[in-house]
């Protein structure tokens, strides 16, 4: 009886401690996101009054590079994906410096006409905060970790106002296939105080409640399924199209300064071509495409495109926002393609996306209800679970880590970073679906050595 009242009481003052911590935390990063969005805001309004603000995009991307560069390289990127490193690498240190450069490199980017998003900033400056005040209280290694893995949650659920798939989001990112449940309360309870601490200082969200979701049958839960393996191609896509582009970026052997001035030009050629809605977060035509409006066919294609020359050419800020244009947008490509609700297929997009490409399933139907209502959560999920499968053992942050394998019959190793990981394909004899393989690959061998 004594072990037991023993240890309800450690259990008893852990609760205790880390609901007093999160509370703190939840609190700074509510107000540091506020202060960002609200200066995000006026940044982007200012610059878009001018009808050729993109002509200056050079000169944006260069002055970040400048001020990244040589105030702190750990802002450079998509924020998300340093916090993820520095927590399996570092043990969640985060230089101060991250914080204040990273919030004006990701203005400048986005009000210069950068294609990115605005939650890797909130997350790495949530973070970043976060390690200081672990370093304030020195706080051993692990504490550190749960504390930073705190911020990421305050910030993805402050920006987006999804409280709750904000505080999954954190504990979910870091793993490919595992969920942190021992960071869950203190994840829950930072990202609910930043959320309503940002929501009292103004900030408002998008949210919508989709009303022509279709009752339940066999061809509509078919048609999830295929509209899920459509989103993971998609998901698949933007991560190859950020990899490549990045291989080539790194393998022009030029200054970085030059390599802002290319890049910037080029998007200001492709914004001359086509249009400037694929600048910025892109927030008009994500509402556009939910709300069931006519998009072109490519758009998700050339939003692809120009985030990954954005972020691989000098500039900062989030995936995030541009994994949801991407998803939103290819949703409305497959509902025109089996002549379906336009605006359902685009919300079931914009999550799934973010289930594939990140790797994040649970995080990404929880959104769904908080976004959209209850009543789209059992389909949204069907297809975030299916984009989550078919993007394979990739993710949008490399540094993310591979903890189970989709199929049993892809080998591949666990435990590794998804930048390290190299999936081949396994065969089984007693499986008919590798044998359809293995006769697949004596035909194409046969045909080989006849030519």
């Amino acid at each position: 009886m004594r072990n037991v009242f023993r240890e309800e009481a450690a259990l008893f003052i852990s609760v205790i401690k880390w609901v007093v911590i999160a509370t703190l935390i939840g609190a700074i990063v509510g107000l540091s996101t506020a202060a960002f969005l609200k200066m995000l805001d006026f940044a982007t309004k200012q610059a878009s009054s001018y009808h050729y603000y993109f002509l200056f995009l050079p000169v944006a991307l260069v002055i970040t590079t400048i001020i990244v560069t040589y105030l702190s390289p750990d802002a450079a990127g998509h924020g998300t994906e340093k916090v993820i490193e520095a927590i399996h690498k570092h043990a969640g240190r985060i230089k101060p410096s991250v914080v204040p450069v990273k919030l004006l490199a990701t203005v400048i980017t986005l009000a210069g006409g950068g294609s990115a998003g605005k939650e890797g900033p909130c997350a790495q400056i949530g973070a970043g905060l976060a390690s200081i005040f672990a370093d304030i209280l020195k706080f051993d290694d692990d504490d550190r970790k749960k504390l930073v893995i705190c911020g990421i949650s305050a910030g993805f659920a402050s920006v987006f106002g999804t409280p709750i798939a904000g505080a999954i989001f954190g504990v979910e990112v870091l793993y490919a296939g595992i969920i942190l449940y021992e960071v869950l309360l203190p994840s829950f309870i930072a990202g609910i105080t930043s959320y309503h601490v940002t929501k009292a200082l103004g900030i408002t969200f998008f949210h919508y409640s989709l009303s022509s979701i279709p009752a339940h049958s066999e061809a509509f839960f078919v048609k999830l399924i295929l509209a899920g393996i459509f989103f993971g191609l998609c998901s698949l896509l933007l991560i190859e199209t950020m990899n490549r582009l990045k291989k080539f970026a790194d393998g022009i052997h030029l200054p970085k300064l030059w390599k802002a001035i290319i890049g910037g030009f080029v998007l200001v050629v492709l914004t001359l071509i086509f249009s400037n809605q694929y600048l910025g977060l892109g927030i008009q035509t994500i509402q556009s495409a939910l709300e069931g409006g006519k998009i072109v066919w490519y758009a998700f294609l050339l939003k692809i495109i120009f985030t990954s020359i954005t972020l691989n050419f000098g500039g900062s800020g989030g995936i995030i926002t541009p994994i949801f244009f991407v998803g939103a947008t290819s949703g409305v490509v497959f509902a025109n393609l089996f002549g379906l609700d336009r605006a359902t297929f685009s919300a079931f997009g914009l999550v799934a996306l973010l289930a594939g490409a990140a790797n994040t399933p649970v995080s990404a139907s929880i959104m769904s209800m908080e976004l959209f209502g209850t009543n789209m959560a059992s389909y949204a999920s069907i297809a975030c679970v299916t984009s989550f499968v078919m993007t394979g053992h990739r993710s949008v942050y490399p540094s993310q880590v591979l903890a189970i394998k989709k199929s049993r019959s892809i080998e591949v190793e666990t435990g590794k970073e998804v930048e390290t990981a190299k999936p081949r394909l396994k065969l089984r004899r007693k499986s008919l679906f590798d044998a359809g393989f293995r006769i697949y690959e004596t035909i194409r061998k046969k045909t080989n050595r006849e030519k």
